[in-house]
């Protein structure tokens, strides 16, 4: 065996000796078993906050609801007011208190979640709804935040710790890519090239350090998971309350801090799903602009045809579906029965194909309009090949593509493309020459962007205009500044396109609460 084979063997050991390492610091970390306690509606003497319950009660795996079981838990407290006007317990509002400005004492993540509500009802309240994110990556972000605060409020009670210890998380990434080192050095001297010793030294110990990071987390105490079955004793006093889970947010006024336990806990449907701090309704957002709050429905218009298209793009259409259109006329004024194709049969003799020269007219035709709108790929190329396939035709001398070839001039179908594509192509060109004219000018206020496939397509930017409850997304050019949600601009666009033409700042974004400050600490 030689030197290079030794190596790469040894590399494969190393890794296989890794895993069976991992694979027992995994079975000696697990979690151990909480066993529920007696049903009980008793909190104990030092309770811990329903957002370090959320942790317990998800076995240490996240803090779902934690955010709205901390709502509910300020509200209790009367730091927050929640009111219900009406029936509806979507339509619910959320305001400050004269108690909740001041606030003191509240640790880091109840202040993260105080400081966003005090954001959005700033103006004398606001609809529950309104609380949800209008960005993606700003509520991924203060989610993530909110959850490394909850779990550094465990780890200080004595209720949690790290998985692996810092030691052996440290010890397991290092030498996950010890076997690339030997990988690279037996690459080099088989005179693989720099770039696949890169590969082959790079790879292991990225693929193991993936593994090492998805286990790294949280798992009990031993307190943890007495209080862990403390907590489940409540669960079960509260789950036999049969209306409990469909109780509305405001009625915090009368369960008190049980409904944020419930909710932390997950026993409270209904108040978990109304209070979300999550990216919220993409096609159903809050807005007060205009002075008032109101729900704005919003439309994306991924099928319009011309979408987000320069005057260049939108005749580059109209050109592909008016050619797709002539050759489609061309093909079925031209095409005789006698065009039909002999392939050779099992037994020596000939069978006719009307169908190959339908299809190759057909695939010929939408081919050409390709070509000439710049979609022509590989992918293209594959699929129309698979469409050419013999077997997709009926054989013999009988068929319905028999019947088709024999027809006299265009086939109803035919037809129906032919108009078609002539309508589309008619209707690019109108909106080219629209494009011509000047564009509208309008104000609002920025609702939500949304990316779409692709880095050079348009994106979504939804503006209300403060006079409507809904409104159709308009198409914000990738290379275009970016926006923030919640900011006042001026656009000018193109009605026919939905395209904005440019972009003016009238107001920034205000401050959403996503970002807390840290407490002041006084001079020793």
């Amino acid at each position: 065996m030689t030197l290079t084979e030794q190596l790469y063997w040894g590399g494969a050991g190393l890794i296989a000796l890794w895993l069976v390492v991992f694979g027992l610091a995994l079975a000696a970390t697990r979690n151990g078993a909480v066993t529920p306690g007696p049903a009980t509606q008793e909190f104990g003497t030092d309770p811990e906050p329903p957002g370090v319950v959320s942790l317990l009660g998800n076995n240490w795996r996240g803090v779902e609801h934690a955010a709205a079981a901390t709502l509910l838990d300020l509200a209790a407290r009367g730091l927050v007011e929640l009111r219900q006007p009406g029936d509806d317990p979507a339509r619910s509002t959320v305001h400050l208190t004269e108690a909740g400005r001041a606030a003191p004492g509240l640790t880091p993540y109840e202040q993260r979640v105080l400081v966003r509500v005090a954001a959005r009802a700033a103006n004398g309240g606001a609809p529950i709804g309104a609380i949800a994110f209008r960005d993606d990556e700003r509520a991924a972000s203060w989610n993530t935040a909110l959850r490394r605060e909850i779990i550094a409020e465990a780890r200080l009670r004595g209720l949690s710790r790290y998985r692996f210890a810092p030691l052996l998380s440290s010890a397991l990434l290092v030498c996950a890519f010890v076997p690339g080192a030997l990988f690279t050095v037996a690459a080099i001297m088989g005179h693989h090239g720099v770039r696949g010793a890169i590969f082959v030294g790079v790879a292991p110990g990225a693929a193991l350090a993936f593994l090492l990071g998805k286990a790294l987390g949280e798992r009990a105490t031993p307190k943890g998971l007495e209080r862990a079955g403390h907590w489940a004793g409540l669960r079960a006093w509260l789950t036999a309350h049969e209306d409990f889970a469909q109780l509305p947010p405001a009625s915090v006024t009368v369960w008190d801090r049980y409904l944020a336990y419930g909710t932390a806990l997950g026993v409270t449907s209904l108040t978990g799903r109304l209070l979300g701090f999550d990216s919220g309704d993409r096609r159903r957002v809050w807005s007060s602009y205009g002075g008032t709050w109101r729900p704005v429905r919003i439309r994306y218009p991924r099928l319009r045809p011309g979408f987000g298209g320069s005057t260049g793009r939108l005749l580059q259409f109209a050109a592909a579906v008016g050619v797709v259109a002539g050759a489609l006329c061309a093909f079925a004024i031209l095409r005789q029965p006698d065009w039909a194709v002999a392939v050779d049969a099992h037994d020596g003799g000939s069978l006719r194909r009307p169908g190959l020269v339908l299809s190759a007219g057909w695939v010929g035709s939408a081919l050409l309009g390709l070509v000439v709108a710049g979609k022509f790929s590989r992918w293209t190329l594959f699929v129309a090949f698979l469409a050419m396939m013999p077997g997709n035709f009926a054989s013999g001398n009988h068929g319905w593509f028999r019947d088709a070839a024999a027809h006299e001039g265009p086939l109803f179908g035919e037809l129906a493309a032919i108009v078609a594509f002539g309508a589309l192509a008619t209707y690019f060109l109108a909106l080219a020459c629209l494009e011509r004219r000047e564009p509208y000018t309008i104000t609002g206020e920025v609702l939500r962007l949304e990316s779409r496939k692709g880095k050079e397509v348009a994106r979504f930017l939804a503006l209300d205009e403060g006079n409507t409850d809904v409104t159709s997304a308009w198409a914000l050019p990738a290379a275009s500044q970016d926006i923030a949600t919640g900011a006042q601009v001026r656009l000018r666009v193109s009605r026919g396109t939905r395209t904005i033409r440019s972009v003016e700042l009238v107001r920034a974004a205000m401050p959403e609460g996503d970002r807390v400050k840290a407490p002041k600490q006084d001079a020793p």
